[in-house]
């Protein structure tokens, strides 16, 4: 059975050319970077230098990258260090309804502890309202995290407008999550005038166990975890020198070849988007159609449930991302999608594909000839679709609606 992989925004595949890069570290160069003797001074040396790899990659300076075990990390650094290192300036902060539970559970935190936290809300493509951002800067907002690009639906951001306004509007620092972003398309944290940015390597052909948060020369910020003088004392711990050397070796291989990737994966995303347009009716595509990540696909299939396609397709050896709430034992829509007003019935149908470097055409020409078949499929089992073609009419689905009566085919 074909194995395709369409879940690159969950894990990248490691590149090669990154294994080969981390491998040293953990057989010969061990020493811990603190240590005053040659083998960790190999391993300085190697820390160091995958700081300025990641560094170059953004534009930024080495002393303004700070090394963390991963994005979620990252971002409650970012939020709740900041927050706490100007609360004598403000207590108010500005975050999307669309952020990362990375971000969003931080600041929920925050807000019991006195913050007053202000959701900007999107609109039908997931984007920020410019207007609405004016409106929320106070004198007292200390803090704005909006993320760069949203991973569930693509949205791009314009995040060196949202910064600048948010400069020219309050004294606030501005941090963006960029995960889904790094490695996907080059970012300048100097031309964008951000003063945060959290960046994974994980999703960009790196290891797990490697993020950073870029913070600029003269930001504030209160370490979360305490104990050691690592990572200039803003983040005590021991490094992970070997995927902290792969995350360099990962930014370095971007940096050469980024534009390359993205026009071949945006070509393999607008095929699948234009294929599944044609060839399935009552679906509906989550997100922005121009400002879009490369390898984003999020549809929204009217009529049946997220996790029975998400099933069927693995069947087939497809693996994909369920937008449905069912495929987490949970009835709830996504929080994006309810953000962006999808309807909670079409909403429960969301499926998303996202593409890497490593896909290929033949790869998206099976999806292609797979995908509308189980969509078919399985509304034919559906009384929802069957209502339809009998009346011409959409049975909604009422508050309380289990939809795992449409999941029976699972069970």
């Amino acid at each position: 059975m074909k194995k395709i992989y369409l879940d690159n925004q969950s894990n990248t595949a490691l590149d090669e050319k990154v294994f080969e890069a981390m491998k040293p570290y953990f057989l010969e160069y061990y020493g811990n970077p603190q240590s005053i003797y040659a083998l960790g001074g190999q391993s300085k040396d190697a820390l160091d230098n995958a700081r300025k790899q990641v560094a170059d990659f953004i534009n930024a300076q080495a002393p303004e990258i700070i090394f963390t075990s991963c994005a979620t990390e990252a971002n409650n650094l970012a939020i709740k260090g900041i927050a706490d290192a100007y609360k004598n300036k403000g207590k108010h902060i500005i975050v999307s309804a669309i952020e990362h539970f990375s971000v969003l559970n931080p600041v929920k935190r925050l807000e019991k502890e006195g913050f007053s936290i202000t959701y900007l809300p999107v609109d039908n493509n997931g984007f920020v309202s410019e207007t609405e951002l004016q409106k929320a800067l106070r004198p007292d907002t200390v803090l704005v995290s909006i993320q760069f690009a949203n991973p569930e639906v693509g949205t791009i951001q314009n995040i060196k407008k949202l910064a600048e306004l948010t400069k020219k509007g309050s004294i606030a620092v501005f941090h963006t999550d960029a995960v889904s972003v790094c490695g996907a398309m080059p970012v300048d944290v100097a031309d964008l005038g951000i003063d945060a940015l959290t960046i994974s390597a994980s999703v960009m052909y790196g290891p797990k166990g490697a993020a950073a948060l870029y913070l600029k020369k003269g930001i504030r910020i209160t370490p979360q975890i305490e104990g050691g003088v690592q990572e200039n004392s803003k983040r005590s711990g021991t490094e992970n020198i070997p995927a902290i050397v792969g995350f360099g070796k990962a930014c370095e291989i971007a940096k050469t070849e980024i534009l390359q990737n993205a026009e071949k994966i945006r070509s393999l995303r607008d095929k699948l988007i234009n294929g599944f347009t044609k060839n399935i009716p009552y679906i509906y595509l989550n997100g922005a159609v121009d400002n879009r990540l490369p390898g984003n696909v999020n549809f929204s299939v009217e009529f049946v449930e997220g996790e029975s396609l998400f099933l069927l397709l693995d069947a087939k050896g497809i693996m994909a991302a369920s937008g449905s709430a069912c495929a987490n034992k949970n009835l709830k829509l996504s929080h994006v999608l309810n953000a962006m007003n999808v309807d909670v019935a079409v909403g429960q149908g969301s499926i998303l594909f996202t593409l890497s470097k490593y896909n290929t055409e033949e790869e998206i020409d099976y999806v292609l000839e797979e995908f509308p078949k189980i969509v078919q499929k399985l509304r034919d089992m559906s009384p929802l679709y069957s209502y339809f073609v009998q009346t011409g009419e959409r049975k909604q689905a009422g508050p309380g609606t289990d939809f795992h009566d449409h999941c029976e085919i699972q069970e």
